[in-house]
């Protein structure tokens, strides 16, 4: 990988050279981010059917998923959700083998009403209506997996990743899931949205809040204060400057205008989503870095690099972190459609470490673990969005 591997030493995270930082994270319940996690878990049911019917993945892609709002009624105590939420899960899949149809269709509904139902805990069956319109897979494409026994690349495309990230990027990924865990009334759509400049960390919180939770407007006030507490403590342990926190920043209270749902959800109130308009791979949403526009969820984890390669460089700038004390590492991979996936055109590094030999191990042990990431997709064990 000599010739097409570059390493660049720098002092330190450019990140921190700059006067402001924009760090966002659309939680798990975001409408896009439920469109990410349909794709990927319908891409997981798929992968392991081919797995246990062929003893191998084929060509799918279902990073298509669409999601249309649906309308509830919140009230206090609890409301009703009067028209349900719209999902369509399209894209490509390998549908027949031998002349044998395959239940594709079934596959993807039962995984994304799994998923769905899973994630979001105020979700009912009916409250859902889930539609397939996954279409024959490309022979070209398919005809990359059936070209020996080495994955070859789908497409010329890049995926970039970093590590460790700054303290505003660490804050503001660890501190959805506390939220979830702690306050039972907040529901699964938070959006997060971090400003950092020269007087402190600047917090802006949208928190559907859950009706059944609340019996009043003083109750509703009384889970933003939670959030509110919650988000400083968070900010004592993970930040080094001053934390201002505001939550539910649109409500109205003398119009009576508030974000209570029944769900959880803003998507039961005239929120669409679509997959690969929310986070990247690493679960941010991060302006001031290096950020590749694929969408990662529902891709192929065999051939595409669209999604092997933005998890592949997070793999590699985390284990220059953590193996070589790295404070910063950009990674840029870039494939080229055809070639083994395993086998980059160009790897563009920027990092702290200024042993070139010993970053360049850690490029060649996780280039070299490339199936390990495929199995890791399969069995659900790698965040994507």
């Amino acid at each position: 990988m000599t010739d097409v591997l570059a390493v660049t030493t720098v002092d330190g995270d450019p990140a921190a050279r700059r006067r402001t930082e924009f760090v966002e994270r659309k939680g798990i319940g975001h409408p896009d981010s439920l469109c990410d996690g349909v794709a990927e878990a319908v891409s997981r049911r798929l992968s392991r059917f081919y797995r246990a019917e062929f003893g191998r993945v084929l060509h799918h892609n279902t990073d298509k998923v669409h999601l249309g709002a649906g309308r509830a009624e919140p009230t206090f105590g609890g409301g009703r959700v009067v028209e349900p939420i719209y999902v369509l899960v399209g894209g490509r899949a390998t549908t027949t083998v031998d002349g044998r149809e395959l239940p594709i269709a079934e596959l993807a509904r039962e995984a994304a009403r799994d998923y769905l139902l899973g994630t979001v805990p105020e979700l009912d069956a009916d409250h859902l209506r889930i539609e397939t319109r996954i279409g024959r897979t490309s022979a070209d494409l398919a005809s990359l997996f059936d070209r020996g026994s080495v994955p070859l690349a789908n497409d010329t495309s890049f995926g970039v990743g970093h590590s460790p990230g700054s303290a505003t990027e660490r804050f503001v990924r660890t501190l959805e899931p506390r939220l979830h865990a702690e306050i039972d009334a907040v529901g699964k759509d938070v959006k997060l949205m971090a400003l950092r400049r020269s007087d402190g960390i600047h917090l802006t919180v949208a928190a559907a809040v859950v009706d059944r939770y609340v019996a009043d407007v003083a109750d509703y006030r009384l889970v933003l204060d939670r959030v509110r507490a919650l988000a400083h403590e968070h900010g004592e342990a993970h930040l080094d400057r001053p934390l201002s926190v505001r939550v539910n920043a649109a409500d109205d209270y003398e119009r009576g205008s508030i974000y209570l749902t029944t769900t959880g959800l803003s998507a039961e109130a005239g929120d669409d989503g679509a997959v690969g308009r929310g986070n990247r791979a690493n679960g941010l949403i991060t302006p001031g870095r290096p950020m590749s526009l694929e969408a990662t969820a529902g891709k192929n984890p065999v051939t595409h690099v669209g999604k092997l390669y933005n998890l592949l460089a997070l793999r590699i700038a985390e284990g220059a972190a953590a193996d070589l004390d790295a404070s910063h590492t950009s990674v840029q991979l870039l494939s080229r459609i055809g070639s083994p996936v395993s086998e980059p055109q160009a790897v563009d590094i920027e990092t702290t470490v200024d042993d070139e030999g010993a970053v360049r191990a850690v490029v060649a042990e996780q280039f070299g673990r490339i199936g390990d990431l495929t199995d890791d997709l399969v069995a659900g064990d790698v965040d994507v969005f």
